[in-house]
């Protein structure tokens, strides 16, 4: 089996408007749908906001998880009409996607007692493989509400043993996205999107991607 590597990503509007709320949830839909097709696990946490998420913790797991990241890390960029002030002149927002660093303090280690386990039917990452038993499994940890998933395995004691290391990760992801918040030096992500020199662009309600510049 090929190795798998972890990768946490922070998605954060930073102190824009409610419009880049609603960015970040469309980007996190867009990540999540190609995640998908390129076969890389994707896991979420959001804060949520009332017009879409303020940011949100992401973990990419697998053997292309690097390729996939390198491919949204930066500046995103959204055109569209606010739906929200429809008078507003601006159609341009910005979110930006960053690396989490390695959390300072140890996450507590997640004990199974303490995790729920789902089982269901689905095919392996890309809709591949489709399993005819319910061997994919969702892990949510009762405590904090973490939830991740595995459903490449066809074993489904194999896929319960990925799904609490992901969320084992994820949790690790939070608690870096915590420490950020708290400290005014890393707090400075979510200040430092840079307007106009964006990585994608992203037009309309439907977030079709367009060409950058």
């Amino acid at each position: 089996m090929t190795a798998s590597r972890h990768i946490s990503l922070l998605v954060t509007s930073g102190s824009g408007p409610a419009e880049c709320q609603q960015a970040v949830a469309g980007v996190l839909e867009t990540m999540r749908n190609e995640a998908e097709l390129l076969a890389v696990d994707f896991d979420s946490n959001g804060v949520r906001a009332k017009h879409g998420y303020k940011s949100a913790v992401v973990l990419i797991s697998g053997a292309d998880a690097e390729a996939f990241a390198k491919n949204w890390r930066g500046t995103i960029q959204w055109r569209a009409q606010s739906n929200l002030r429809p008078t507003h002149k601006r159609s341009n927002w910005f979110i930006g996607v960053f690396d989490l660093p390695e959390p300072a303090r140890t996450p507590e280690r997640i004990h199974v007692r303490d995790v729920t386990f789902d089982t269901f039917r689905a095919g392996g990452p890309g809709g591949q493989h489709q399993n005819t038993t319910d061997s994919a499994v969702r892990a949510t940890h009762r405590l904090t509400g973490l939830s991740a998933v595995a459903r490449e395995e066809r074993s489904q004691h194999r896929n319960k043993s990925l799904a609490l290391e992901r969320l084992q990760h994820l949790m690790a992801a939070q608690t870096a996205a915590d420490e950020a918040a708290q400290k005014a030096s890393r707090n400075a992500l979510h200040y430092a999107l840079e307007r106009g020199n964006p990585v994608r662009c992203f037009k309309g309600r439907d977030f079709r991607e367009v060409k950058v510049g």
